[in-house]
């Protein structure tokens, strides 16, 4: 209990603990927030739970949805088990803590819950086999990458990697044999020549065809933290099959294409967690697409690269170096694609400063929320013709 706790002088550890509970379920809970957290005991009475329970929650929750996590993660951490409600569910609500298996049965053991009361991923609901007429697979398809369990991602991996579609071809500079098309000058009279000069049969070419370079920078900052694993998730399946350059941001850019190279997805996704030193931190939009302007931009976005920028639109750079950077990336791309997560939430519009900034240069702005919403841009992927006229 809290109180219990205030007296004890190991209060700084358990808080850590407690933090370290927060992110496994998906939470921010970074150093920042635990050393915000100590600052706002300060000004409690930690006898008090309800304020004690307050204070916590002002520090680590930062969207509406993510309470009853917060909840359900307070109650196993500080209260007692009430035998009558199972751990990790509040009363009057069904909602568990989504972690996964690993770390749930290590938590369970630390707090010396059973694996089925700490998180039900260890005994999850089977899932109907259809339910008004859509099969088991259709409806993850349309449900929130926010709202999934830890094996629904698993089964949501498995369908991004079996994919049918691919990056629609263009044509190149060089040419290929064919049986129809211009007439190969220069093949035909060598033909001539070893004819003794008759010109027995004219040869023909056409352009090869090739897959336009896909080029994905990816919002890796905290109000993005939900939805990253399953786009890196995302941008591993697509790296499989097809030519991508892949990037993250958050207050800066780094590059992850050989990260994503890696035949382990899990290996791939511990590897840029490491490797992306301000990895769920703040977003400077127009300072990371600076950088990739100037250092990267002629290095891959040649030969008709389409540009796909994931991001909510949160920004706390300057929305005017923003536009600039926008303008510069859609001049030089074949085309320029923006995702946003937020665009399957009810009643979403694009009002903040970034988002305004941005739309005046994206050819396409489109939702990434579920696993329609990435089918859909497969499709568009796959039917890219003529670059649409500049805005």
């Amino acid at each position: 209990m809290p109180e219990e706790a205030s007296l004890r002088p190991d209060l700084l550890p358990r808080l850590g603990a407690f933090a370290r509970l927060l992110h496994d379920a998906g939470l921010e809970a970074g150093p920042r927030r635990l050393t915000d957290a100590t600052r706002a005991l300060v000004h409690i009475d930690m006898k008090r739970e309800v304020d004690f329970r307050s204070a916590l929650r002002t520090v680590f929750v930062s969207r509406k949805e993510d309470i009853p996590t917060f909840e359900a993660a307070f109650d196993i951490f500080w209260a007692p088990p009430d035998p009558r409600i199972t751990a990790g569910v509040i009363p009057v609500r069904s909602r568990a803590l989504p972690m996964s298996p690993e770390r749930a049965k290590a938590w369970s053991s630390v707090l010396g819950l059973n694996a089925s009361q700490m998180n039900r991923e260890q005994n999850p609901r089977e899932v109907p086999t259809s339910s008004s007429g859509y099969s088991a697979e259709e409806l993850l398809r349309h449900k929130d990458f926010d709202e999934m369990t830890w094996l629904e991602t698993e089964q949501v991996r498995r369908l991004l990697e079996q994919a049918a579609w691919r990056v629609a071809e263009r044509r190149t500079r060089r040419m290929r044999p064919a049986r129809a098309g211009r007439i190969d000058l220069r093949r035909s009279a060598r033909h001539a020549i070893r004819s003794s000069g008759e010109l027995m049969k004219l040869f023909r070419r056409r352009p090869s065809m090739r897959r336009r370079p896909l080029v994905l920078i990816c919002d890796v900052s905290g109000s993005m933290e939900r939805y990253s694993r399953l786009l890196m998730i995302f941008a591993y399946a697509v790296a499989r099959r097809e030519d991508l350059e892949a990037f993250v941001f958050s207050t800066r850019l780094t590059r992850i294409t050989r990260l994503l190279r890696q035949r382990d997805v899990d290996k791939v996704l511990d590897s840029v967690t490491k490797g992306v030193h301000d990895f769920s931190g703040g977003t400077r939009i127009g300072t990371a697409l600076g950088d990739f302007n100037r250092k990267w931009a002629r290095r891959v976005l040649g030969h008709g690269a389409v540009v796909i920028i994931v991001s909510d639109g949160w920004d706390r750079g300057d929305p005017a170096q923003l536009a600039a950077e926008l303008d510069h990336l859609h001049r030089s791309s074949h085309r320029l694609i923006w995702l946003n997560p937020l665009i399957g939430s009810e009643g979403y519009e694009p009002l903040t400063r970034g988002m305004a900034a941005a739309l005046p240069y994206c050819d396409d702005f489109l939702a990434a929320h579920n696993v329609q919403a990435l089918d859909d841009l497969g499709r568009l992927l796959a039917g890219l013709g003529r670059r649409p006229a500049y805005k």
